[in-house]
Formats: C-alpha cells, structure tokens, sequence
C-alpha cells in the first residue's frame, strides 16, 4: 500500500535501472523513504517482458552487470534467465522486494513549486491513487513495452500461416519442422536465427540492408582464469576495466578510421562462413561501423547456423506477402509458415508519462539535458538512459552515483529544489542521440536535444562520463537551488 506521507524518491520503473537506482538509495541514503512504481506484474524490465526464443544480452556481463554486485559466471553473454535470476539475486539481497509496488503504472505528473512536491496519478489495481514525493526518478528506459515497430506489407492479409512480432511471442509456440521466415537484421534477428535454426525445416533472414555483425567469446576466458586465484569482487572489477576499454578502442577505432574497422568486420566474417559465399552482399552495410549498433553473437552461433545450411540470408525489397511466403522484388519467392517481424522497437521516453510543471505541460523537444540525467527548466527530475555504444548499465551506475550525492549535498545545504537552467549561450543543439538507428530516426521530434559541451551533453564515451561526474563538483552555476521548507516526515510511515 502506497503512503500517504510524501516520499523522498518515486523510482518509475523495477527494470535494470529501477534496480539499480533502488540498491545505491538503500546503500547511500538507509534513512530516506522511497519505493518503486512498475506497472507491469514483474520486475526485470525487457528481462521479463520478451519471451522469444534465444533472448540473451549482446554485451558482456562483467560491464552489464552492476558495479556493487558482481557477476560471478564464467558466462559472459548471458541469457534472460540467467539475467533475470541475477537480478532477483540483487533485488533479496538488497531488501528491495518489498518496495516494489507491482501494477502501479505511472499515468501524470505534477509539480507544485509551492510545496516542492510531485503528486503523481498512479493506476492502480485497486483504482487511481495519487501519491507524491520530493524527487521522481524515471527508470522506464526508452523503449514502448506495449508496442513494437510494425510496418504494414502489401498482402498481409493473403498469408496463410502465423505472422509474430518478437515483443509478442505466444507462450509455448511451436515451430518445429516448420519454415520461418525472419524479417530483420538487428540484434533481435540475429538471436532468432540461431535459436530457431535446432528445431525448424529452415530459416531465412530476409533484410532490406545489412548490418555489422561481431563474433564474441561466450565464455571470458581471461575473468575465468582469474576466478581461480582472485575473489569475485577483484575479478569482476578486472574484467569489468578490461571490457569497457576494449569497448572504447574499438568503437574509437571505428569512429576514427571506418574503412579499417569495415574490413576487419567483414574478415571476419568471411572466417566464419563457407568460401565463396556472397560476404559483400549480405554483411556490407551502406553505413559505417557504429553508425547503428553492431550485433554481437556469441561463439559465432549465427554463422554457424547459415555454415550448416540450417538458415540462409536473403537481402532485397519485399515486394508482398502471399500465400505460401514472402515475394521480393526480384521476383524469388521466400516460402514460409511462419513469419516473424524483427522490425524493431518504438521509442517512448519515460513511459509517455505526462510531465507537468506548475500547471503547465512539459515540452520535452524544448528541454535539453543536463548531464545526461536531468531536464532543463525541470525541477527535482533525474532519469536513467544507458549508453548505445557499451553496455547499458555502465551509465546507470555513474547516474545513480550522481543523484546520490545530489541528495547528499543538498541535504547537507538545506536546499530542497534543484532545477537545471539553460544558460542563455548554449542556444546550439544536437540530437538526444547521436545515433542512426531507424528507432532514434523515427523519435527524434518527441525527444529532448543535447547542446555542444558538458554538462548539457548526453556523452557516449563510458571513461570520459566517469572523469566528468567523478572528478567535477556535484553543483555547478547551471544548477538554481531553492529551499523550500516542508513539514516533517514520518519516518516509521
């Protein structure tokens, strides 16, 4: 049951980042009152919402996992059930459970400088409650969990078998000897192959354009040899230096010099597929490297499946859907019983909760972002987006770390409203993300801008966020303290 004394913090949210943010406020600040409103029936965000076969991280979990708790298998690209058993690992040993109100989903927001209070209206299984607090922390991520990206095909309605969206995959379906086509080639498309390849007739990926796709070790041998003779906290701290620099380089690399990092993708590439098979066809993409995220597969289990005739890659326009499969414009015919749409997802920045302040909506295209956590002209507003480029998680950990000390420091002030002001030079302005994803492509207008130097930059670049919110004082001239005397609180509440 929600309380009806304001709380200190509202966390939005009980995925990796509501977590997260969760487990540094019972560490950092044991005496403030806080809970979590996920309005799903379950914790773990995208861990527990997608169910498609294969679902697994792409990014090593020395660097996904958290800093505080560390990941302890030699497995380094996890699935979601082991994902997901960490984190309700993380969650008892935290003593967080019991702060998670379940099905409370967030529906508006409202800020009243009057008593420095957010009143936020929750649905609730026992009807709309309004609740408030000092500080709303949105951990919904960016991500519509009710909704992937679904473009209509000429013919839909002609196709005899089943058509699913990955974000919607029925519960103990059954595609055994079955021919499954997949439309896609992101990270989704990728994991389906292999996953589907064990059990049906044949698989066919088919794509509009390519995309970069990286073999990584399933197992770090390096975290596994120091697990011998090292504890668990120092492997992890090891491992967790060890990946995000190498993330760095390589993504410096191909940054810096695409041609290179291109043909280093495309060799190996090659190495993983049978000779003579078509690599500048289907693995060239028109982008360079990091341009869009690479997909990652472990061991090389996508290749592996179109080594042994299992899967097949078909790049091309379709032209419509029919009967028996899917017709491209060249003419061939993917025959199919099943389609799966890896179309993608749509963006829907902090669950499309309605921000109000003093009565007035929230533009969220005319606020810019402050440090990569907070919005201008915003008060007592701090949320969590991971990094594009690394590992989601090694953001959350530097933001949670921040908006920790800002409780900290502010209480220590007595300053109880903190609201980030654009300062009037920075009138430049760039993408939220400087990313050519088609998910970011088709947000872009609903979302906040970033200007040209810190703090109101979202940085992509893990060792750079580290030294400017480790090493730089936690106010600065861009952040208008206020304080605004409150009633006690009734801490036993």
């Amino acid at each position: 049951m929600l309380s009806q004394q304001p709380y200190d913090v509202l966390i939005v949210g009980a995925g990796i980042s509501g977590i997260g943010c969760a487990c540094h406020l019972t560490s950092q600040h044991p005496t403030k009152r806080w809970a979590v409103l996920e309005g799903r029936d379950g914790l773990g965000g995208t861990w527990d919402l997608f169910k498609y076969p294969g679902i697994r991280s792409d990014s090593d979990l020395h660097t996904f996992s958290y800093s505080f708790k560390p990941w302890t298998s030699t497995i380094a690209i996890a699935g979601a059930d082991e994902i997901m058993a960490y984190l309700n690992e993380t969650v008892d040993e935290f003593d967080v459970r019991s702060k998670i109100h379940f099905r409370h989903r967030v529906l508006r927001a409202d800020w009243d400088s009057a008593t420095a209070l957010w009143t936020l209206r929750v649905s609730t299984p026992s009807g709309e409650q309004r609740v408030q607090c000092r500080w709303m922390f949105s951990a919904t991520g960016y991500y519509d969990y009710e909704e992937g990206f679904r473009p209509t095909f000429s013919g839909e309605e002609s196709f005899s078998g089943d058509v699913i969206h990955p974000q919607h995959w029925p519960e103990e379906f059954d595609y055994t000897g079955k021919r499954i086509a997949v439309i896609g080639s992101g990270a989704t498309a990728v994991t389906l192959l292999p996953a589907l390849a064990d059990d049906a007739a044949h698989i066919t990926q088919i794509q509009r354009t390519p995309s970069y796709i990286v073999t990584r070790p399933r197992v770090d041998r390096v975290a596994r040899f120091l697990s011998s003779i090292l504890s668990d906290r120092l492997v992890h701290t090891l491992a967790r230096w060890k990946n995000t620099r190498q993330q760095r380089y390589f993504y410096q690399l191909c940054q810096r010099f695409p041609n290179v990092a291109r043909r280093l993708l495309e060799n190996g590439v090659r190495k993983s597929l049978p000779k003579g098979f078509r690599v500048a066809e289907h693995f060239h993409p028109p982008y360079d490297p990091w341009d869009q995220r690479l997909c990652a597969v472990p061991d090389g289990d996508y290749f592996r499946a179109i080594h042994n005739g299992k899967a097949s890659i078909v790049t091309g326009q379709i032209a419509q859907f029919e009967e028996t499969g899917v017709r491209m414009t060249s003419g061939e015919l993917i025959s199919a019983d099943i389609i799966v749409l890896a179309t993608g997802l749509n963006v829907k920045l902090f669950d499309h909760i309605e921000l109000r302040v003093d009565g007035s909506s929230v533009s969220l295209p005319s606020c810019y972002v402050y440090r990569g956590l907070m919005l201008s002209d915003v008060p007592n507003f701090a949320f969590a987006i991971g990094y594009t480029n690394s590992s989601w998680t090694l953001k959350v950990d530097l933001v949670c770390e921040y908006f920790c000390q800002l409780l900290h420091t502010l209480d220590a002030s007595g300053d109880t409203v903190c609201t980030p002001v654009l300062p009037a030079e920075e009138l430049a302005a760039r993408p939220l993300f400087d990313f050519d994803a088609g998910y970011v492509r088709r947000a872009a207008h609903q979302l906040p801008k970033q200007g040209l130097e810190f703090p109101w930059t979202m940085t992509t670049d893990y060792v750079v966020d580290q030294r400017e919110f480790r090493r730089r004082t936690v106010l600065d001239r861009h952040l208008r303290l206020q304080r605004q005397s409150q009633p006690p609180v009734d801490q036993a509440a």
